[in-house]
């Protein structure tokens, strides 16, 4: 049967571009930083102006100084532009003194402890509601242009260091001849430097990733110095020096150790040994702190024990290369190394077996650490994520089953009779008259240069021809495509989780704005009117209970300017929210005792930012309709 054997180049590319492809394709990123509290409230109408305004989040967060800004009703900012820490996960910012009357804005765009970025804004009003022109700024952290290229190098540089360490793993742990091997070789030294380069264009874009999101701001300086002092950068710092490091690696597996595994004398032995010793030991210190550079800046470094979990994440990664990286460079060989012994697969088999038992029991782990709870397994998108990450895997261990079973006939019919280049009959070669030098001149250039094209398409058929000789190692062939397609797949909901906010975090999120909203109580709201006419004026006091989602009951009380109840001829309800386009939902209340009216069983639908409108009417044609803004849990 034929085959066409695809470039070393192009099967690289595939799986670095079918990955970016996947993820590409894959939701936003979540933030994992969720507000669960504010003071003043959402939506809160308070009385007088407070001091400050302050922020509490789910996990702590990095936040810089005029990362929250407060807005007038002109739209003018009324902070004083220094975020304090006055414990917990609480920041607060100072407001002016003599603030006006009105509806005010706040914004913050902050980072999360595992450096992904957070943004959003709310209003809450003094006095009372009103218009406000205020304009929040595009708040474009983690996303636009600038959040699309920074999400492709993440995938880039997950692809790159998997094929990094693993290809090299796979060269000195199994199959040492490889070194000398042009496919294989460009295999590590092409995701080092699409590791590299992903790296450092991280590095540029981080500042404009969690602020601006402006490509302009790329080349700032001193937005640049400001990302060198965050974890994140001293992480994305900490891998380049180790690349450089892997590039010194490289040069000598490449370099030296080939020069090396090329002597046959038995004397030269031990001296290839000791070369092989100190280069895996290098190899695993280096592929050790690049896996721990991922490990201390996301997920693992966040959340219930992290002393843990960091070296268990750095272990789960290292694992997913050795797997990942190896199948990736030992089908390379398969396509386009002539002659691969049979124990080198062998061996390889034995490595991705102890592999995907370290990739189970860390799994298993993080698994528990990130979801927690089997609501948040099935109820969050972390942990839909995982379910399906852990289905690729079972599909890929059966996969890989498949695999063993060629490998053992591969390396049988290896050991019986191994295939070499001379087993194979050459194709025959045409004599090819040489021009003879006439007056001092050389033979027809272009002739030879014909003979030269010749030969090396008549060498790269008697390799394929090689290749395709053995019906166990073609049967191998496929198997391991099948298994690195799915793998790619694995590789890119594994990308994606990391940019997932974990299920714990989400759940504890939801609990925490639930106990807010528990803690609440009852919704109060003093509203005062004015209708225009005589005996006009007065306040109604509104209390809805419990004030949440499902059945309520309301309390409307009237008083006169002097605090006395007040009976008017009519009022009247009205529920709108108008973000889910709900209302307006009329609420008509029982009149059951001087100045005080009842409604019950008023059902709210949904949570959210709600518009309560109370229509008052004094006398025959003196009547106002008042707005306000509540926020009902």
């Amino acid at each position: 049967m034929k085959t066409i054997a695809p470039r070393t180049w192009q099967l690289v590319l595939l799986f670095l571009a079918v990955t970016g492809a996947l993820l590409a394709c894959a939701a936003p990123a979540s933030a994992h930083a969720a507000l669960t509290g504010s003071d003043p409230k959402q939506g809160a109408v308070v009385d007088t102006a407070p001091k400050k305004v302050s922020l509490t989040f789910s996990e702590s967060v990095a936040i810089s100084d005029g990362a929250v800004r407060v807005l007038d009703p002109s739209g003018k900012r009324v902070d004083d532009g220094k975020v304090a820490h006055p414990g917990g996960t609480t920041y607060a910012v100072g407001l002016h003194s003599g603030l006006p009357d009105g509806t005010f804005t706040v914004a913050y765009q902050v980072v999360s402890a595992d450096s992904h970025p957070v943004a959003g804004a709310y209003t809450f009003s003094i006095g009372a509601p009103s218009k406000t022109t205020a304009v929040v700024a595009d708040q474009n952290a983690g996303g636009g242009v600038v959040g699309g290229i920074y999400d492709v190098a993440r995938y880039v540089s997950y692809a790159g260091f998997a094929l990094l360490v693993g290809g090299a793993a796979f060269v000195l742990g199994c199959w040492r001849r490889g070194a000398g091997s042009k496919p294989v070789q460009r295999v590590v030294v092409g995701s080092w430097t699409a590791l590299t380069a992903a790296t450092l264009v991280m590095l540029l874009m981080r500042g404009s990733y969690t602020g601006s999101g402006k490509l302009g701001d790329i080349f700032d300086m001193a937005l640049l110095g400001q990302v060198l002092q965050t974890k994140t950068g001293a992480a994305l710092t900490s891998r380049l020096l180790l690349l450089a490091a892997a590039a010194l690696f490289i040069a000598v597996l490449f370099g030296a150790y080939v020069k090396k595994s090329e002597i046959e004398e038995s004397e030269r032995e031990k001296e290839r040994n000791d070369l092989t010793f100190g280069l895996s030991v290098g190899g695993a210190v280096v592929a050790a702190g690049l896996a721990a550079t991922w490990a201390m800046a996301e997920h693992a470094s966040t959340g219930i024990q992290a002393a843990l979990a960091m070296p268990v994440d750095v272990l789960h990664l290292l694992a997913v290369a050795a797997w990942l990286g190896g199948l990736t460079t030992l089908l390379v060989a398969l396509y386009r190394v002539p002659t691969i012994e049979g124990s080198a697969v062998r061996r390889f088999s034995r490595v991705a077996f102890c592999s995907v038992l370290v990739l189970v029991a860390t799994g298993l782990y993080q698994s528990w650490r990130q979801v927690g709870s089997w609501s948040a397994l099935t109820g969050t998108s972390y942990g839909q994520l995982l379910m399906v990450k852990v289905g690729l895997v079972a599909v890929l261990v059966g996969v890989a089953w498949i695999s063993r079973k060629w490998t053992a006939r591969l390396t049988e019919t290896a050991d019986a009779a191994p295939v070499a280049q001379e087993q194979v009959p050459e194709v025959s070669e045409e004599k090819e008259p040489v021009s003879v030098a006439v007056g001092g001149k050389g033979a027809d250039p272009e002739r030879a240069a014909q003979l030269a094209r010749q030969r090396a398409a008549m060498a790269s058929a008697r390799e394929k021809r090689v290749r395709d000789a053995d019906p166990h190692r073609f049967g191998l062939r496929r198997s391991v495509l099948v298994e690195a397609g799915i793998a790619v797949a694995l590789l890119a909901v594994t990308t994606v989780l990391t940019s997932t906010e974990p299920g714990r975090t989400e759940e504890e999120a939801k609990s925490a704005t639930s106990a807010a909203q528990a803690q609440a109580g009852p919704l109060s709201l003093k509203i005062p009117f004015d209708t225009g006419g005589a005996d006009g004026k007065g306040t109604a006091l509104l209390e809805m209970d419990p004030g949440r989602t499902g059945n309520n009951e309301i309390h409307l009380y009237i008083e006169r300017p002097n605090g006395k109840a007040f009976d008017v001829p009519e009022v009247k309800l009205a529920l709108t929210q108008e973000a889910k386009k709900i209302g307006p939902l009329p609420v008509l209340p029982d009149h059951i005792a001087t100045g005080h009216w009842t409604a019950s069983g008023v059902q709210i639908p949904v949570a959210g930012d709600w518009k309560v409108a109370l229509t008052v009417r004094t006398s025959d044609i003196d009547q106002i309709t008042i707005n306000k803004n509540a926020k009902i849990g």
